[in-house]
């Protein structure tokens, strides 16, 4: 018997919580053990709330079990699908990376290859000239923002110029 804030329990009551890891490692990524594993997962770069529902779903782990508490199994279960979702018929509206450009196959890509392929693409957009290409190139908006109150100050405050305005004309 134990006696806690004038309560007192039986070995029974004190039922060990299972411990729960500080950091899991998922993917390259530290995941907070605290939360649980569905907010957790976002913190993998290239997975949202909608992927990692449906990763969840897949490897058969329920969305509120806090990230700390899972065994190894279930955390090999959870990369193996994120690694590989055209194994778990994963639907290709779900991909972020559909038809690629050199392979032509729909595929899902995580962490440091997102940056990658986005690099890549930026400058296979520059060396053909398209008009995408130029506006990157140039530093301009890419898709159709209006340019003429904005995006005028963040290129000038970088190398600490000072930028008028637009000036409105003065009324009489």
């Amino acid at each position: 018997m134990c006696e806690f804030s004038g309560y007192k329990c039986t070995m029974a009551d004190q039922k060990e919580a299972p411990k729960l890891k500080h950091l899991v490692r998922v993917i390259n990524t530290d995941l907070d053990g605290s939360k649980p594993i569905l907010y957790a997962m976002r913190k993998i770069k290239g997975v949202n709330i909608m992927f990692a529902n449906m990763v969840l779903g897949m490897a058969k782990i329920e969305n509120d079990v806090k990230a700390g508490a899972l065994k190894d199994e279930q955390v090999a279960k959870i990369e193996d699908v994120l690694k590989h979702p055209e194994k778990y018929d994963v639907p290709i509206w779900m991909l972020n990376r559909r038809s690629d450009y050199e392979t032509g196959e729909d595929k899902h890509i995580l962490t440091g290859d997102i940056d990658f392929n986005k690099a890549i693409d930026v400058k296979r957009l520059r060396r053909t000239k398209s008009y995408i290409g130029l506006r990157h190139a140039s530093g301009h908006p890419v898709r159709g923002q209006r340019t003429k109150s904005n995006f005028r100050a963040s290129k000038a405050k970088s190398k600490g110029k000072s930028v008028v305005g637009v000036n409105k004309k003065p009324q009489k």
